[in-house]
């Protein structure tokens, strides 16, 4: 890349207005000197908040599969620049995050995709999840979700999108973990290039259209098994998505299902701590979503 290149922001939504003008308002906030354009994307049948008369903003209705991956899809073919970026609708940037970002992927001339880290807030606590390091590699994903690798945080060459790493795959179920997916499939091409700064305030705190129920939790996460063998070859990242599994199994109360990935994951790694919450849920010691909320308050997801 030479100069600063240009940069397409897809932006999808649906019926939170207040939320998403604050979304775009971040993104057209950016110190970046180069060109970039703003796609936002409806999906359902509500349409955008009124969200003035900026030229450089595009309101578009989702044109393919429902949900998260047809929406960024949808935005991604829209737009015609050398980058791509996603923002959710209830996040904010930083306004140098683009800039830190396009410097970070020409500073590495083989990078494809790069992200930053985040400050999770949750009912008025602001947390900071970083890495310390400034490549984010293939056997890292499987291993790790690492919630900083976040969707609202991903900038990607659009050209190595459409041609090699692939579009997101709109076919996971409501589109659960679509964003592990690709940054999955990005870094077994190229280590992500990753800014180690809180660029991104992502928002944990009033829920979202696109985070569905236990059940369609589960169901990414074997889709994801599925698709990405490697996963279970993994101790460490098998014993992980073994141990989510029984957590939702538990709190949807299917017991057996619940035992059955205990004791999976209990054999691929008897340090995963996920097991004795979905123990503990499982018993009815406590909640799900009280365990949720707990961890959420420290910046982190079950």
């Amino acid at each position: 890349m030479n100069g600063w290149p240009s940069v397409g922001v897809v932006v999808p939504t649906r019926g939170r207005p207040q939320q998403l003008k604050a979304a775009v308002a971040s993104v057209l906030s950016q110190d970046y000197p180069g060109e970039f354009h703003v796609a936002v994307v409806c999906d359902g049948s509500q349409s955008a908040a009124d969200l003035g008369a900026d030229e450089r903003v595009e309101v578009i209705a989702n044109q393919r599969t429902s949900g998260l991956a047809g929406a960024r899809n949808t935005g991604v073919l829209a737009l015609d620049t050398e980058l791509v970026a996603f923002c959710d609708d209830d996040d904010i940037w930083l306004p140098e995050k683009l800039s830190a970002q396009v410097a970070a992927l020409r500073a590495r001339s083989e990078a494809e995709m790069a992200s930053c880290g985040i400050a999770v807030e949750y009912n008025g606590r602001s947390s900071l999840r970083l890495i310390g390091r400034e490549r984010v590699g293939y056997d890292e994903l499987l291993r790790s979700r690492m919630v900083m690798v976040h969707s609202s945080t991903f900038l990607l060459c659009r050209n190595a999108l459409l041609n090699s790493i692939g579009l997101l795959d709109e076919s996971i179920p409501h589109s659960q973990s679509e964003d592990w997916d690709l940054a999955l499939r990005a870094a077994r091409r190229h280590p992500i290039t990753f800014v180690d700064r809180p660029l991104v305030r992502v928002s944990w705190g009033d829920g979202s259209y696109f985070q569905s129920n236990w059940e369609t939790r589960a169901e990414g996460l074997l889709w994801m098994l599925q698709r990405h063998p490697e996963i279970a070859a993994s101790r460490v990242g098998a014993g992980r998505v073994y141990g989510q599994l029984a957590f939702a199994y538990a709190c949807l109360g299917r017991r057996h299902d619940a035992w059955l990935w205990t004791r999976r994951a209990l054999r691929r790694n008897w340090h995963e701590r996920r097991v004795l919450l979905a123990l503990a849920v499982g018993v009815g010691l406590i909640s799900g979503e009280s365990v949720e909320r707990l961890l959420h308050r420290h910046g982190h997801g079950i």
